[in-house]
């Protein structure tokens, strides 16, 4: 299954259009495509990274607006799949701000912004709709909301799509979109490059039910409504949210003005956690250097969620810089290979000034 952002609870044998979940993308990525650039190695290379999963072990927020106590136990309990799998949890009450701002709008379908996408939406506006709970549904829109994208997503499935008879589907109820909004949610590929991902899960609850006439081939697909084997191996996987790997209460404390650190990329999909303590307001210089392509994100401050920056390249060659006004409090630095499966050695260090 892919990294990155429900369907109907019936076997997708039939012409009927299924329910579908519109994949929310922040207004900056949607339908924008994908620039690619070549790398160094003659492979090509990604410019417009994924990064959506939050750093491993963060417990998240979670906020309800409306929604019956039957509508709102389903939602907490589909999303404890997630927990019982992997490095994640979620706290759900009255939070001002929740990471996750869940609504139950019959009228707008099924949707969920992916991952640390979340944290670009303003306060008094959801990051998950829940208009219809059919089967797994809500387990569907956890999954997006920790960072997962569609798996028909996945350039690793394959899947010969008959778009005329797509678009023809998809234009009338439930869903009725348009041909734009059709080929951004369902043709759309990522790059390999782009995605952290197992190879092409059938099974998979991140997976869209179709019917064989969506197809060139005549293959159909099955309604999904529990994690899959791989589902739940991957997210609980390197790349993603392991137990076993440091988590942000275990994270590395940078000395502002101090030394620089030496990291390493030991495996691939791995992610390093450091913080750092500001003790007064003023221009900090978060950097690393060496020659693995590293990917930086700064969270703070006192928070392992509220993304603040995030840098591929503006560093010395491949490295990593991000230069910001920051205030008193701690924060956080994650650290990734650019590629889902690169490693390497690194330094890192944080300075004023």
């Amino acid at each position: 299954m892919s990294e990155t952002t429900r369907e109907s609870t019936h076997t997708a044998t039939t012409d009927a259009a299924p329910h579908v979940c519109f994949d929310r993308i922040l207004p900056k990525d949607l339908l924008r495509p994908h620039r690619r650039e070549r790398g160094p190695d003659g492979g090509d290379r990604a410019i417009s990274p994924i990064g959506k999963s939050w750093p491993n072990g963060t417990r998240l927020t979670v906020s309800f607006s409306g929604g019956t106590p039957a509508e709102q136990a389903t939602a907490r309990a589909q999303a404890a799949w997630w927990e019982q799998a992997c490095n994640i949890s979620f706290d759900f009450g009255q939070h001002t701000a929740a990471d996750i701002r869940i609504t139950f709008d019959p009228g707008d379908g099924a949707w969920s912004y992916v991952g640390t996408d979340c944290k670009g939406i303003p306060a008094d506006q959801p990051t998950m709709n829940l208009g219809f709970l059919d089967g797994g549904t809500a387990g569907h829109e956890f999954g997006h909301a920790i960072g997962l994208a569609h798996e028909h997503s996945s350039p690793l499935g394959g899947i010969q799509w008959n778009e005329p008879v797509v678009i023809a589907a998809l234009a009338g109820p439930p869903n009725r979109w348009d041909a734009a909004k059709v080929r951004h949610n369902v043709f759309m590929k990522y790059a390999v490059d782009q995605i952290k991902g197992t190879q092409f899960d059938p099974d998979s609850i991140m997976l869209y039910a179709f019917p064989a006439s969506w197809t060139l081939n005549g293959v159909a697909t099955h309604a999904n409504d529990v994690l899959s084997t791989l589902d739940k191996s991957f997210v609980s996987g390197a790349s993603m949210y392991p137990r076993t790997a440091p988590v942000v209460g275990d994270a590395p404390t940078l000395v502002v003005g101090g030394p620089k650190v030496s990291g390493a990329i030991g495996a691939p999909g791995e992610e390093d956690l450091y913080s750092f303590d500001v003790a007064s307001d003023g221009l900090y210089e978060l950097a690393t250097r060496g020659t693995t392509d590293v990917y930086l994100k700064l969270y703070g401050p006192d928070s392992p969620t509220a993304l603040i920056a995030e840098d591929d390249d503006s560093g010395y060659g491949r490295n990593a810089k991000i230069r910001r006004a920051l205030g008193p409090g701690r924060y956080l630095a994650q650290v990734r290979h650019y590629s889902h499966a690169g490693t390497g050695s690194y330094t890192i260090r944080v300075r004023q000034g």
